[in-house]
């Protein structure tokens, strides 16, 4: 049921000794870079649990965002890691299990007739664009605010205004020249969309998004806005894309194209798709996909990719969800936490807004509902890090930015989010209070 950024490294300069903390250097989101203080160190996880260094427990609600949909250290799919470890961890040859999990990529997704395997969603957007740019002969992407779509040049751009614009880089190390032909609008602006096609539809090679974002949090599309992505992309003959890293296996089995019933051109793939270990996909129309190496001109490659291990372990989750879905569950589970959360701000006068799909979810504190980066922008961020440490504090993992989505498991249970619920119940009290 629909209701309704994280690289680099950055040093934690401290000499404090905190519960599973320790001095490091971290990537911005596991640095807790959004919410102030101290990251946890975590030295193990098991089922709907983490466990930091000092042998605190904390219930999940990130699964190292995202990928961990049957929990932690799945006795199967650590099985299978095991076994194919045993065997030799890489060949640089073709193996018969690449192959496998490419034909359950394939049947779950009909929109992918080709696939290729990569080592993270990073690399599969890149890989993306630059056959997008190959097989249309055109320069020019369109991405929206607020979709992240890895640490990509070209796509380490964001921009304000609904109005069209040049990327402007994000990152020091990007240049003008590589982000120049980045063109970056609102998400959900259909008539944005519209007008930028009509004036400069022949130079466009691809339209990139995240069919459900989750990187300014849980941002749903509107049906008008899908629509007329595909519309316009099939008339002025540019590629669509849907990044479905973190929707792909998480919305639904056959990601949020399933459930919008858009099929787009390409799709990109990660998380899920690889059980936890680096792997990622793009795949696509056959026509698109036959311009890559070597039946085609366009280079991709990786000495890594379709590693045997990770290949493993995607193939037996993917085996998993397709055989025992859980998905009615999560639903049923992600409907209770929603709410339950939801209720708990408004009990205590809090405004806040639960925004949802699934085991996919964001409680955004705002007044508004959050359809596009500037409304998620007005986000009350302070309220939002007292929320997060409350949490922690009570024993529950939250993701430390009010701009990731949480997810949880199939290894929660219906005790688990009344857990949750009763600690959000206290924390939000707590904050209304002072």
């Amino acid at each position: 049921m629909v209701t309704g950024v994280a690289s680099g490294t950055e040093t934690i300069e401290s000499d404090e000794e905190l519960p599973g903390i320790r001095k490091s250097e971290a990537a911005p989101a596991r640095a807790f870079g959004a919410v102030g203080g101290h990251p946890l160190f975590i030295e193990r996880a098991s089922g709907q649990y983490l466990f930091d260094i000092d042998d605190n427990r904390y219930l999940d609600y990130i699964g190292s965002w995202g990928p961990m949909i049957l929990g932690h250290a799945e006795p199967r799919v650590i099985d299978a890691i095991v076994r194919a470890a045993e065997k030799g961890t890489s060949y640089g040859a073709p193996t018969e299990n690449e192959s496998h999990l490419a034909e359950l990529i394939m049947q779950a997704v009909p929109s992918i007739e080709r696939v290729r395997l990569v080592n993270s969603g990073t690399e599969a957007t890149m890989s993306a664009i630059r056959v997008a740019r190959g097989a249309t002969g055109r320069a020019k992407i369109v991405k929206f605010a607020g979709c992240y779509h890895g640490h990509v040049d070209s796509l380490l751009v964001a921009a304000g205004s609904a109005a069209a614009t040049l990327g402007v880089p994000d990152s020091p190390g990007v240049t003008l020249g590589v982000s120049a032909d980045t063109i970056v609008l609102n998400y959900n602006d259909s008539e944005a969309v519209a007008l930028l096609f009509d004036a400069h539809g022949h130079e466009i090679a691809a339209v990139i998004l995240e069919p459900i974002v989750g990187n300014m949090g849980t941002v749903l599309p509107t049906e008008s806005f899908l629509q007329t992505l595909r519309q316009e992309t099939l008339k002025h003959g540019a590629i669509l894309i849907f990044d479905e890293v973190m929707t792909g296996f998480r919305v639904a089995y056959g990601g949020a194209q399933s459930i919008f019933r858009i099929e787009p051109d390409m799709t990109t793939l990660g998380k899920i798709v690889g059980g936890g270990l680096p792997l990622a996909a793009y795949g696509g129309k056959a026509d698109i996909m036959d311009q890559v190496m070597p039946a085609g001109k366009i280079y991709q490659a990786g000495t890594l990719a379709g590693n045997p291990l990770a290949t493993a372990a995607g193939a037996t989750t993917l085996e998993i969800l397709r055989d025992e879905p859980p998905y009615q569950q999560l639903e049923t589970l992600g409907e209770l936490l929603g709410s339950g959360l939801e209720n708990a701000a408004a009990q205590v006068g809090i405004p806040a807004r639960m925004q949802r799909v699934g085991s996919m979810m964001t409680l955004f504190f705002s007044e508004s509902w959050v359809t596009d980066w500037p409304s998620a922008d007005r986000c009350h961020r302070k309220r939002f890090s007292d929320y997060f440490w409350g949490l922690i504090e009570h024993g529950v993992y939250m993701p430390c930015s009010q701009f990731e989505a949480l997810f949880f498991s199939a290894r929660h249970t219906r005790e688990d989010i009344e857990q949750t619920i009763a600690a959000a119940e206290k924390v939000l009290a707590s904050m209304a209070s002072h």
